[in-house]
Order: structure tokens, then sequence, then C-alpha cells
């Protein structure tokens, strides 16, 4: 039996060695890894550009391809400095750090943010950046910040990072991914409703729509209805919807011969929704007078969009449907007769 015993003793040690070996493994690999990033780190302060540069190269591509020097970087000090070099003339070392900062706010949200002097680099790279990439990684930075909701009044509260994003739309000249990155920022600044107005104040509105009527992209008008659905939820909406037709682009957003994706549906219907219940009766009735197909439009997202949508164009209908009597008509009965679309009240 004591043969036995030490044959189960040794294989028991063997598993425990491979484990305890293992951690030292991790241990050692981890401290190479800090001590690598607090080097990297210290030559952004040398005095040779060209020390600088190879650093953010370096930096940028750890921080894309190893989720876990992230904190490691972040720690060793590197914001400040890649904050610091937003305002470089030069477009390598810009983009590098944007790139850089825009790798580290995946896990690094607190440590952005709490960097003195942040928010104003980054307007500055949007503001004046030495290339596409480096705004699109500025604008991708910002929108990693706001999905932290606390985040949310602060960022919308610097106007000059709002009219930066703005401006990126409103340019005929700007890429497509860089529109689709302030669009994405722009949509986390509007999930806080104090921001609405200053959006609107800074022309907003307008550059988003223009957007809606020149883009055939399908991507480019998805995403600038979902920020105009936000923005519609706020009571200075009604006057600037109103001066560029708002509505009515909407309202053809849900005719199927537009072309109109779901989504671009389901986000055109929330506008309404949020347009009306901010704007009362008047707004209302504004959306009747679009005439019958304003009703097919919304009732299509009711038959067939996402829960989400299906609840809002319901609810769309029930307050449109208190001020007419065309959903009585006979092609309506399918709403009705379907329990999960009924828009009767009970």
């Amino acid at each position: 039996w004591s043969h036995f015993l030490k044959i189960i003793r040794s294989n028991v040690k063997i598993p425990r060695e491979r484990e305890r070996e293992r951690e030292r493994e991790r241990v050692l690999k981890m401290e190479v890894k800090r001590r690598t990033a607090k080097t990297l780190v210290s030559k952004l302060g040398s005095v040779s550009e060209q020390t600088r540069t190879e650093a953010l190269c370096e930096l940028r591509l750890i921080s894309k391809h190893d989720p876990e020097s992230r904190p490691l970087i972040a720690d060793a000090g590197a914001i400040p400095y890649l904050a610091e070099t937003l305002y470089s003339p030069s477009s390598i070392c810009q983009e590098n750090a944007t790139a850089t900062l825009l790798n580290l706010s995946i896990s690094n949200r607190e440590s952005l943010m709490s960097t003195r002097g942040l928010l104003d680099a980054l307007s500055h790279a949007l503001r004046n950046s030495t290339s596409p990439s480096a705004a699109q990684s500025a604008a991708a930075t910002l929108y990693s910040l706001l999905t932290v909701e606390d985040y949310r009044s602060i960022i919308g509260s610097k106007r000059d990072i709002v009219y930066a994003l703005i401006d990126i739309v409103r340019n005929p000249n700007s890429l497509p991914r860089s529109i689709k990155d302030a669009n994405k920022a722009l949509f986390g600044i509007a999930l806080y409703p104090l921001n609405r107005a200053t959006m609107i104040e800074l022309g907003a509105v307008s550059a988003l729509f223009s957007l809606v009527v020149k883009d055939g992209r399908l991507g480019v008008v998805e995403d600038a209805t979902a920020v105009i659905a936000q923005i519609a939820g706020c009571e200075e909406a009604r006057d600037a919807f109103r001066k560029v037709s708002g509505i009515g682009l909407l309202v053809d957003l849900l005719d199927r011969s537009t072309g109109s994706n779901g989504r671009t549906k389901e986000n055109a219907v929330s506008a309404l929704l949020n347009l009306v219940q901010c704007g009362g009766e008047q707004v209302a009735n504004s959306v009747r007078e679009m005439g019958v197909g304003v009703y097919d439009g919304i009732a299509d997202v009711a038959e067939n969009g996402s829960s989400k949508g299906k609840s809002k164009a319901i609810a769309l209908l029930k307050v449109l449907d208190a001020g007419s009597s065309i959903l009585q008509e006979p092609r309506f009965d399918y709403l009705s007769s379907n329990s999960s679309l009924s828009i009767h009240s009970s």
C-alpha cells in the first residue's frame, strides 16, 4: 500500500508543480511587459523626435494587439504624453498618439478622463487633424468614453468638441469613416438629454438631415437617423426640424420606394415619436397632414420591426389615431386583429 500511496502523491504533486510553474512564467511575462511599457513611455519624453516617434509606433502596436499591456502602459504614465502629442504638427505622431489613446480607452476610460487636458487635446485633434486617420481615432476615442453614462454630460458640455464633430458631418470632403466615427460620438453625446439643445444650437439638425438627403449610403443614413432620433427628444427640436422640413424627410424614409433598411425606418419612427411627445398636438397634426402614406409606413414597422421598433411604432400610431379615424379603415384591420400589435387602448 505504501508503494501505491507514493505513486498517488507523486501524481498529485506533478499538476501542482505545473500550476506553480505556469504562475511563475505568467508573473515573469507580466514583469517583462511592465518594463517594456515603462521604457517606451520614458522615451516619449526624449528630446529626440525620432526616439519619440519610434516609441509611439511601438506603443500603438502593443496596445492594439496585447490587451494585457494596456493598463501597464496607462500606469506607466503614457496618457499625459499622448495627450500632449495630439498638438504635434507631425502627422505620424498625431496619428499614432490618437490611435494609442483609442486602444487604451477600451480598458482605461477612467484614467483617460482623469487626465488633465485630455478632452481639450482630443478637441484639437478633431479641429486641427494632420490626417483623416487622426480625426477618426479622436472621434472613436470620444465614443468609447461616452459609453460611460457619467461622462456624457462632461463631454457634452465641451461645445468645441460638439461643434467639431458636427463640422465633420457637415463637411462634404469628409471621408465615410470620419463621418461614421463622428456620428457615433454625436449619438453618445445625444444620449444625455441636456446635451440635445446645445447640439441643435450648433447646427446638428441641418447637418444630419443634409446627410440623409445627399448621401445614398445606407450605413451613413442609418447612423445619421439614429442621432436625429435622439435629438428629437427635446423642446427645441420642433422649430429646428420645421426649418429643414424634417418631418417630411422622416416620413419619406418610411416609404418603401426610398429603399430604407429596417433600422433606418425604426430610427425614423423613433424620431417622430420623440418629436410628437415633446412638441405636442401641433407636431402630431403636422405628421397627420403628411397623408395616408405615413400610417402605412409606421404600420409596416409595427408589423415587421424589432421588438423595440414595434413598441415605438404602436405608441406613435396611438398618438396619431387620437386625432384621426383613419386606422379604423379595413386595410388596417390586421393591426387590431393581432393582439401583440393592438393599437387600441385597453
